[in-house]
This record gives structure tokens, sequence and C-alpha cells, in this order.
């Protein structure tokens, strides 16, 4: 039996063609990184990848990045071999296309947590998953110039050698980080302590088990993590009101 696959640290740089893109994540695989650990995210594909499989903006979350969302399904390229695959809009880059689990945590719960109401764009988000605010505004400039971005969360002590690998592929602004991208629930949540620290810290006792009670109705329901975490999230913004600290604690009063 394979030995399970252990993410402790995020290797990110960022690659000025498409065609470097393609080549890194190939070679990631072939180094034996997960495919469900690397992200890619840039906003000039070329046509070559086609997006199928459209949803509406009330669909999805409209809070946290403030990221109308489209889902899809990409083809005739490398991302195809990826996870998670969609369209987002972030501020201050504009529409990216998005693989892997980067994806989710800018859409999903933990992106509703991490960026908060701000809508700071991309540079939130990053720093508050352990990027130094320098480094997460170079990534946002690069992508809105029309660059790309490429995360691979890998074994610690792989890092070196990745991060080895991601210069030699052409990577620029090479940054490690110590740790790896959020994760929702794995299954059902049974308490607060089924949720990840990013998304607990961003929730009052009170939100939290409405987001805990939606999250199960909706997974129960459609056997979809990524359908629940958008409910979930949904109900929050609809019910709560983000205090001063970025924490949804205030009721919304009926009308």
């Amino acid at each position: 039996m394979a030995a399970e696959y252990t993410a402790e640290r995020t290797i990110s740089a960022v690659f000025k063609q498409e065609e470097q893109v393609g080549d890194v994540v190939q070679r990631l695989l072939d180094r034996g990184v997960s495919r469900d650990h690397i992200s890619v995210m840039g906003k000039n594909f070329k046509s070559t990848t086609r997006i199928a499989g459209f949803i509406s903006k009330k669909d999805v979350i409209l809070g946290g990045l403030r990221t109308g969302g489209i889902f899809g399904s990409l083809f005739g390229s490398v991302l195809a071999l990826l996870t998670g695959i969609g369209a987002l809009w972030i501020p201050f880059v504009g529409w990216v296309v998005a693989a892997g689990p980067l994806g989710a945590v800018l859409l999903g719960a933990a992106g509703g947590a991490l960026a908060g109401a701000s809508g700071a764009g991309l540079v939130s988000a990053l720093v508050a998953l352990g990027m130094p605010e320098d480094k997460a505004t170079v990534y946002q400039t690069r992508l809105e110039a029309g660059e790309f971005l490429v995360m691979a969360e890998v074994p610690a002590n792989k890092s070196g050698e990745i991060q080895l690998l991601m210069q030699s592929a052409g990577g620029e602004e090479v940054h490690t980080n110590e740790a790896a991208l959020p994760r929702p629930c794995s299954g059902r949540c049974n308490s607060a302590n089924d949720l990840s620290p990013e998304v607990r810290s961003h929730l009052s006792e009170d939100a939290q088990r409405t987001f805990i009670d939606r999250y199960n109705t909706v997974l129960d329901q459609s056997n979809d993590p990524l359908k629940a975490e958008h409910a979930a999230w949904e109900t929050i913004h609809q019910q709560y009101e983000e205090d001063e600290n970025g924490v949804w604690s205030k009721q919304k009063i009926a009308v």
C-alpha cells in the first residue's frame, strides 16, 4: 500500500509563460508531489483552455474576497491533471483561472474567513496564510500583469529539492511557507475542533455552531464538501455581521 502523502510546507513561485507552468507541474508530478497538493493560478491561459459548466454568482459566496465565482472544467492543458478547477474574480487582479487547493481556499470556507469582508484582494489572503506582505504584494502584481502563480505543498524533507526544481523550471520570487494550505472538515464536522484554525478564529461560538449545522446538512445531502462550505458561508453572511476584528459575531436582526 502506498504511503500517505504528508504536506507540511508550501513552495510558491511565479512564472512568466504558460509553457513553463505546464513543464513545472509535470516535473512536480514526476517527483511524486500529489496532484491534490499542486495549485496554479493565472489570467492569461491560451485558447487551448476551455471553461464549461457555468453557474451563476448567486450560487457562490459573495462575501469574503468578494469573489463571484464561476466553476467549470478545463480541458486541453496540464490543468486538467489537477483538482478543484474554476474561475475566480479577485479584486485588483480580475478574473483568474485557478486549479488546486488554493482556489478552494480563496472561494471556500478558508477564503471566507481569511480575507474577511474587506475585499483587500489576494494580498490579504496570502498574508493570512503566512506569507510576508511584500512577497504577497509581488505575487498579486505579477498575476495582474498576466503571469502565473504555482504552489506545491510538500513534505518538509522535500522542500529544498522542490524549491530548486521551481527555480530550475524558470520560477521567480520563490518562497517557502512553513505550513500547508488550510483544509475544511474531513467529512462531517462534529465540533468546532474539526474546523481549521483560520476558519474557527473568524467565527463566534454561536456562528461556529451555525456554520457546522449548515455544513453537515448540505454535506449529507450532496456529499460535496466544497458545496457544503459555500452553503455554510452563505448562511453565515446571511445571519451575521462582521465585527471590527474580522469575526462574524453580530447576529442580524430579522426585518
